[in-house]
């Protein structure tokens, strides 16, 4: 009886104010003097109806180009193909960050746009670029914050001493050989107007960055993560990466100054700020984890403020003339480990940035990447001396070093292997390179080719070290696990 109640009730409101809302509009119409009628929006009248309205298949047409769709469309494809290549090059056992950069290369002009370039301009015409770079470097500024958050300073703290020296000379080494590359290949391939010095700088910087979680996920996967090697590794690749950003940010602040007082001042303002950061802001913050440890109902101001942190240390940076990625990557290694909410905001925001966001960025590099440009001998033997300059200043450079510090040569070699890695973060300088201009298409390419070549060898060149070395049982020594602070590596 109740539900036939209902119904009834149901059927009285939709009839009854259908019919009171119909009686408005005859009312309204009324009011309305000659030639105020609200006209439909007009276009060229269609050769199938003759008229001036939408016809259906108009309609769709002009939705699919409104810039929503379009990001809609670009975002639906790129998880896709990310998803797709990423399995694909897990089945090979490659880390999956190789699979999805080449699909970003994929969907570029170098594979899509050579063979179906109208398919290549419709999913990303040119004025959809700005959006996407945009959400790209979003999901980078994430990211570097995670990365920031994974650092273990106490673990670096254990093994600084073999730590700094290995790193430093992983460097140190390829800096000076890529400086040194850049004096040779500088007139044939520097963008017009570009200073020697800004070239050889950015040269070099690139030449000599480390995967902090490419590497991480390979060790993981080798299950090296416990062993002293694996620690070992971890340990310098942390401090190559926060000994390499602070280069970066040095780099970049002397590019974009117009003079050596320039340099100065923004020198001045970046210590100024980690002074900030480390003896105002993380003492505050280490205070405040001791407070709120157990209170999780305090929750969600906890995390708006780790994001506030974030935006502002972003901020900051790039206004000083830096990068806003190294403000969030300062933002990330500040913030204590004792906060109980830490691993929960980073696996909020690895979700974010890793699977939506960061293939964004693949698609941007992969964009710019334009394997065709590389049509002639002379192009493929500057590429050859660039990765020969890369694994030999990087994998020489770090094998030495450790070697130097009392590593077995196995271990010595594993560990030149892995400081070799170089993946995404090597992408994220070298976008910042071409962004200011320094790096011209031609090396842009061959640098990202490079990058590919390095981080796609690690996996086989242990396998192979492995082989050649066979591991004896009293080597197999556990130690305590120094994986990133979270415990839960990227993936990439």
């Amino acid at each position: 009886m109740k539900k036939i109640w209902s119904t009834i009730f149901y059927f009285l409101i939709l009839t009854g104010l259908g019919a009171f809302i119909y009686w408005i509009v005859k009312q309204g119409n009324a009011l309305q003097t000659p030639g105020s009628a609200v006209q439909p929006v007009q276009k060229a009248a269609s050769p199938a109806t003759g008229n001036s309205f939408y016809t259906f298949t108009d309609s769709v047409n002009h939705n699919l180009t409104e810039p929503l769709a379009v990001l809609l469309l670009q975002i639906i494809i790129i998880i896709a193909f990310a998803r797709l290549f990423g399995f694909l090059f897990r089945k090979i056992g490659q880390p999956a960050v190789i699979g999805e950069i080449v699909a970003g290369i994929v969907l570029g002009p170098s594979i899509i746009g050579l063979f179906f370039p109208q398919l290549n301009l419709f999913i990303f015409p040119d004025a959809s670029l700005g959006t996407l770079n945009f959400l790209s470097q979003i999901g980078l500024i994430l990211f570097m914050f995670i990365i920031g958050m994974e650092l273990d300073l106490k673990a670096i703290g254990k093994q600084a001493y073999g730590a700094v020296i290995i790193s430093h000379a992983s460097i140190v080494i390829p800096y000076t050989l890529g400086m040194g590359l850049a004096y040779f290949i500088y007139k044939g391939y520097a963008p017009q107007g570009i200073s020697f010095l800004s070239f050889a700088l950015f040269m070099g910087i690139a030449m000599s960055i480390t995967a902090f979680p490419v590497l991480a996920r390979i060790l993981q996967e080798k299950k090296l993560t416990r062993t002293k090697l694996g620690a070992m590794v971890l340990t310098c690749a942390a401090v190559d990466d926060l000994t390499a950003w602070c280069i970066l940010a040095a780099v970049i602040a002397l590019v974009k100054s117009e003079s050596s007082i320039s340099v100065l001042y923004v020198i001045g303002f970046a210590v100024a700020y980690l002074l900030l950061m480390f003896k105002v802001v993380r003492p505050a913050l280490e205070r405040l984890g001791n407070i709120y440890t157990n209170k999780e109902k305090r929750r969600t101001p906890i995390i708006a403020l780790f994001f506030i942190i974030l935006i502002i240390s972003s901020y900051i940076t790039s206004i000083i003339g830096i990068h806003s990625l190294f403000g969030a990557f300062i933002a990330g290694v500040i913030m204590p480990s004792g906060f109980s909410f830490r691993k929960i905001v980073i696996d909020k925001i690895e979700d974010v940035s890793i699977i939506l966001l960061l293939p964004l960025f693949f698609v941007i590099t992969g964009l710019r990447t334009r394997i065709g440009l590389l049509n002639e001998g002379h192009l493929w033997v500057t590429f050859g001396w660039i990765l020969l300059v890369a694994v030999c200043g990087k994998f020489g450079g770090s094998a030495l070093a450790a070697r130097m510090v009392g590593q077995s040569w196995k271990d010595s070699l594993s560990i030149g292997v892995l400081m070799n890695t170089r993946g995404l973060m090597e992408l994220i300088v070298l976008n910042i390179g071409y962004d200011l201009g320094i790096l011209s298409p031609e090396i842009f390419t061959m640098m990202v080719l490079m990058a590919l070549v390095t981080t796609f060898m690690t996996g086989p060149a242990l396998d192979l070290i492995n082989w050649l070395i066979p591991e004896k049982s009293a080597q197999k020594e556990i130690t305590t696990d120094v994986t990133p602070a979270s415990g839960n590596p990227t993936g990439l």
